[in-house]
């Protein structure tokens, strides 16, 4: 494999149009920003600009460093053209396999032969797309974190078939935006984080409905017990509980793990999806 220089990215949602900024940010790469959906690139470009000047107000940017990050993000309502020349694609559509397969599908016709295929999906592990891009070898998950601009973290997975070079150019390529890699050698449903954050967010749920402490108390009780920046109970309203109870009923399809409790579908099922909607676990003005 070459050298890394263009980078596109599939999906203009929050967490797409976050990964080209960073990427953008680095100043050593071409970036491409991909949506068919209508308005969908314009939101991208509004919100990417709010974030920069928000981080030039601060002073952590320069007003000139921002404006050349944003100029170096180059629109495309259309996959194909987006990735023919591309070093690096990233799908970061909905949290859906058809939308993924989907994405994968078109790589594969019109990627380079040599450009690393990579998934950001939480969940979803790369075994389960790489087939359809032909090119399996050259597959893998990077799993950034949101927000992105913020978070350290990116989780890259080998699946079974992906080859050390592409691994290489993963990991290589996330410390250049000024992220940190971890490597899973091998794919596991949910990865490392969320992994560990479904066990403590069942286990809050199990004790909400058991009557032993309010939400909030074992928020409180999470916050400065373990230190952790937020609670159980206020991450998955920040994340969306939608997303969440989405993620728990396809680890149970494939048999990884229990149905979603009651509590959350209840609440999904009454549009109480978090602060997205002004209500979840907690009520938001």
């Amino acid at each position: 494999m070459g050298e890394l220089k263009r980078v596109t990215v599939v999906g203009a949602g929050t967490m797409g149009s976050q990964i080209a900024l960073q990427t953008a940010l680095s100043g050593r790469y071409e970036v491409s920003l991909v949506d068919t959906v209508a308005g969908q690139l314009e939101r991208a470009r509004a919100q990417n600009r709010k974030l920069v000047d928000r981080s030039v107000e601060k002073g952590r940017l320069t007003p000139e460093r921002a404006a050349q990050a944003l100029e170096r993000i180059a629109d495309s309502a259309s996959i194909a053209p987006a990735v023919a020349n591309a070093d690096l694609v990233i799908e970061a559509v909905i949290e859906n396999f058809d939308a993924k397969k989907s994405v994968f599908e078109e790589l594969g016709s019109h990627a380079t032969k040599d450009a690393v295929l990579a998934s950001n999906s939480s969940t979803i592990a790369i075994s389960r797309l790489a087939d359809f891009t032909g090119r399996p070898e050259r597959c893998c998950n990077m799993h950034f974190f949101h927000p992105v601009t913020v978070m350290q973290l990116c989780e890259v997975v080998r699946g079974p078939k992906t080859s050390d070079a592409t691994v290489e150019k993963a990991m290589e390529f996330v410390r250049s935006i000024d992220r940190t890699p971890v490597l899973l050698q091998k794919e596991i449903w949910g990865f490392i984080v969320n992994r560990i954050l479904f066990a403590a967010s069942e286990e809050a749920m199990r004790l909400l409905e058991g009557g032993y402490a309010s939400a909030e108390d074992i928020d409180i009780a999470v916050q400065k017990g373990l230190n952790w920046p937020m609670g159980p109970f206020h991450l998955l309203d920040f994340s969306g509980l939608d997303i969440f109870y989405g993620a728990m009923r396809d680890r149970h399809r494939l048999g990884e793990g229990p149905e979603p409790p009651e509590m959350l579908r209840t609440l999904v099922e009454q549009g109480r999806l978090g602060k997205k909607t002004g209500r979840g676990f907690f009520d938001y003005d």
